[in-house]
């Protein structure tokens, strides 16, 4: 076979894999501009600020408050921030750390014991205070469960936009590698017209 037939051969083979891989770079880089959008629109409807750093309970204490400390919430790092160290602290001093599901269970027995103790004696002492810890343990789980969504939907945020900073690093691999591609290609077809047409290669 020519040898100019064979760098012809191998760098159109290039152009195309480049021209493939452009195609997909550029597919990811769609993704994850829309993940970050997505992910930046959703933050910032919620108008959540950071609290100032002079406002920083003790136990407020994790450095990435401090970085964004009043500023607006609007990236899924600082979500994941929010979420993990702000909204989980404050969740495990409602009820000693307990969960939602497990205060909630706590307070439905109570408040079926009280129901049941004040049914039988509407006098007893016992059974007013049983009542009255149910309803403070009630409120405690409407706090919690509100506490927990909001922190499971920032953390999703979160989790989405990592996915978008995944494809992002993904597409610029991908223009990398076309990049690479297309400057052998253009090598491949300098050197394929300037080599002696007669010139043949042993396969």
């Amino acid at each position: 076979m020519h040898r100019r037939t064979l760098d012809i051969i191998f760098s159109a083979g290039a152009v195309v894999l480049a021209g493939l891989l452009l195609i997909l770079g550029l597919v990811l880089q769609n993704q994850a501009n829309f993940a970050k959008d997505y992910v930046h629109n959703q933050l910032e409807a919620q108008k959540i600020t950071f609290t100032p750093a002079k406002f920083l309970a003790a136990d407020e204490n994790d450095p990435c408050l401090k970085a964004n400390a009043g500023k607006p919430l609007v990236t899924g790092k600082q979500a994941e921030c929010y979420a993990n160290h702000y909204i989980a602290v404050h969740l495990k001093a409602i009820n000693d750390g307990q969960t939602y599901s497990e205060t909630s269970t706590t307070a439905r027995a109570l408040a079926t014991k009280a129901a049941t103790e004040l049914a039988a004696n509407p006098n007893d002492p016992q059974a007013k205070a049983d009542d009255a810890q149910a309803k403070v343990l009630q409120g405690k789980v409407t706090t919690l469960f509100q506490g927990e969504t909001l922190r499971g939907l920032l953390l999703t945020s979160y989790g989405f936009s990592i996915f978008g900073e995944r494809a992002q690093q993904a597409a610029w691999v991908c223009f990398a590698v076309a990049l690479v591609l297309f400057l052998a290609a253009i090598a491949g077809f300098v050197h394929a017209f300037t080599t002696p047409r007669e010139k043949k290669v042993n396969l």
